[in-house]
């Protein structure tokens, strides 16, 4: 195990109603004037906008409002909300919504007290400043109501790039379960693929005796395989919504990934198929991580071999490990399917055409790339193709 820090400061309220506690929140982290941040539909039909708005006028703290955001935020809004927090000055975002909400309400942190452009965070820049940040959770899938990280979709060239830093860790998160079980099924399910993807990316490590934390993913896969099928043929089903917004959280605060390196090739790679096409990220990670496993299995079929008899029930094969590792890859694809995810790159709408444009993206980005992606294995712009290719 290597060594690490962990410093997660967050104040979680979970459960029924805790909504109605932002206001006493947004005023025990010292917000004054705050900046809602949301994407509408939903949030504003389901009369959540206005339960989070009488309870900060229960604590007389003044607001302004920012709708808008989209699946796979955008650059444009989150400019509108850093000149919006600069000109009322805000001293507190509060994103009401999911995962692209909260990063969208990061950036937007950042970007305002910055003196530059505030994508620069998202080529490399690290965030060591923002407002404070509070989030309502309404699904259960990026963990970004718990972790230091932001993805935002620069639409000059339709980049999609991720920023971290502890300045982007929420003051508080309210998690009440009962907020997702209006949501359709299938962004139920994408929501799970997502949290088994931030799962895989740190199990899929290169730093050995780390059974500790092997043992936390492991269980959190096995919660998911349990509680995705129950949900999906209940969306009522309270306690089985509870354990997976736990466990969205859980997955991407990075206490499962500490003392140990990670992959993200499954990440990096679906960012440019969800930039490109605007398909749902679970859904195009959903594509992407059956195929990326099986490309790069043979850095260490063992880990493959572990979790598919770990997790997926494989029986070992120790003569011929590499048939237990795919059949193990092979259940997570049967998983997927059975919760209504796409499998090819034709159900996201993605075309075999853009394989060399989409793995030269990848690579090299806006021209600002190393020419390879980094992860469990180095991949370069061949081995990028030829796993986009897999998914066909």
């Amino acid at each position: 195990m290597n060594n690490f820090t962990f410093y997660a400061p967050t104040y979680f309220a979970f459960g029924k109603e805790t909504e109605n506690e932002c206001g006493k929140l947004v005023k025990r982290f010292g917000g004054t004037k705050v900046l809602i941040h949301y994407g509408g539909g939903s949030v504003v039909r389901s009369g959540l906008l206005e339960r989070v708005k009488t309870s900060l006028k229960e604590e007389s703290i003044s607001f302004i409002e920012l709708s808008g955001v989209m699946p796979n935020p955008r650059d444009g809004l989150v400019y509108e909300g850093i000149d919006l927090c600069r000109k009322e000055n805000v001293d507190f975002i509060l994103a009401v919504g999911g995962g692209s909400t909260i990063d969208s309400a990061k950036a937007i942190a950042a970007g305002t007290v910055y003196d530059g452009d505030f994508w620069d965070f998202y080529e490399g820049k690290p965030v060591t400043e923002a407002l404070p940040i509070g989030t309502i959770l309404t699904i259960a899938a990026a963990g970004s109501e718990g972790s230091p990280d932001s993805v935002i979709t620069k639409e000059k060239g339709m980049l999609k790039r991720g920023a971290s830093g502890e300045a982007y860790r929420p003051k508080f998160s309210i998690l009440n379960p009962a907020l997702t079980q209006t949501l359709p099924a299938y962004q139920t399910a994408c929501g799970i693929t997502d949290i088994i993807a931030h799962l895989y990316e740190r199990y899929l490590t290169n730093t050995t005796e780390v059974e500790v934390t092997d043992r936390l993913i492991e269980g959190l896969i096995a919660s998911m395989i349990h509680e995705g099928p129950r949900v999906i043929e209940n969306p009522d089903n309270y306690e089985a919504r509870a354990n997976i917004m736990w466990a969205g959280m859980v997955a991407h605060n990075n206490i499962c990934g500490v003392g140990r390196s990670q992959d993200w090739t499954s990440h990096n790679l679906e960012h440019e198929l969800s930039a490109e096409y605007d398909c749902a990220h679970g859904a195009g990670l959903a594509v992407v991580m059956p195929a990326v496993f099986t490309y790069t299995m043979k850095q260490d079929v063992m880990r493959f071999a572990q979790i598919a008899s770990r997790v997926w029930g494989c029986q070992m094969d120790f003569y011929h490990p590499e048939k237990t590792a795919l059949e193990g890859i092979e259940r997570l694809r049967c998983f997927l399917a059975s919760i209504g995810m796409p499998l090819t790159f034709e159900e996201l709408g993605a075309k075999e055409q853009d394989i060399e444009k989409l793995a030269h993206t990848a690579c090299y980005g806006d021209g600002s790339g190393s020419g390879k992606v980094y992860g469990f294995t180095t991949l370069e712009q061949t081995d990028v193709e030829n796993i986009y290719r897999l998914m066909l």
